[in-house]
């Protein structure tokens, strides 16, 4: 498995599985039923998208970028989708990892995600053993199709930059 940059030509092996996760309501709290080319706008419009493959295969995709503009911009976000058919092979945690480095590299002072849904135990358990905690939970801010309403966790990681002379350097 190797993480490259995502490519106009990944999308529509993309586009099964995050139409899948989407509409099983249970993690992402995008609209159900989008259409291609509005699923491809939100996740590719976050900023930076690569791919985890395997050969011509994509196994999973990663959004990566600042967290929020401005005065925000110092502290990174992102999300990951892996195909629910390569799970248990580590994309995932090869992803997140991905997004550690970059993020570390880019000069980034932390990761936060905004919106971890509190009954991803997968997804919780992979971001508290990259390094993550929990900071606090919206209480009932997602309505899950299996559990009902639930919490969204902030989940947060410090990073060490690499210093400005380094960056500069990569």
């Amino acid at each position: 498995m190797i993480i490259r940059e995502e490519r106009a030509a990944d999308w529509p092996q993309i586009f099964p599985f995050f139409r899948d996760i989407v509409d099983g309501g249970e993690t992402y709290a995008y609209p159900d039923g989008l259409p291609s080319p509005d699923a491809e706008r939100l996740w590719t419009g976050q900023g930076r998208v690569v791919v985890a493959v395997d050969g011509d295969t994509v196994l999973g995709s990663a959004t990566m970028g600042p967290n929020r503009p401005g005065r925000g911009s110092h502290v990174a976000t992102g999300s990951v989708m892996v195909d629910p058919a390569a799970a248990g092979r580590g994309v995932g945690r090869a992803l997140g990892s991905h997004l550690i480095e970059w993020a570390t590299t880019e000069g980034f002072a932390a990761i936060q995600f905004n919106a971890v849904v509190e009954t991803n135990a997968a997804a919780v358990h992979l971001w508290q053993s990259l390094g993550f905690r929990v900071v606090g939970t919206v209480p009932k801010a997602f309505h899950s199709r299996g559990h009902g309403l639930v919490g969204l966790h902030v989940m947060w990681r410090p990073l060490s930059p690499v210093p400005e002379e380094r960056r500069r350097a990569l």
